[in-house]
């Protein structure tokens, strides 16, 4: 790490792409029958309550994702500093 801060921009730039992605991006739709499975195993209290949790984890997937290729993109090609 090479900025004291890089490690809260990395967290800030995760979310905020995680919040670009639900905008742009749909999240994962289950058949009825699965969403009844999973909300009988963990215990939820409805079908909201299920895609809340499918639609977090998702979005700060897609998050992490693009930031990931964002960085690698940017540093590979963009950077200005070359070792």
């Amino acid at each position: 790490m090479k900025h004291p801060l890089e490690s809260l921009m990395v967290a800030g730039g995760i979310l905020l792409l995680a919040f670009l992605s639900c905008l742009l991006l749909p999240a994962p739709v289950l058949a009825l029958s699965l969403a009844q499975n999973i909300i009988a195993t963990f215990h939820l209290q409805d079908l909201g309550q299920l895609y809340t949790i499918i639609f977090c984890a998702w979005f700060l997937f897609l998050g992490a994702l693009e930031y990931l290729v964002i960085r690698f993109v940017w540093r590979r090609w963009f950077s200005i500093e070359r070792s």
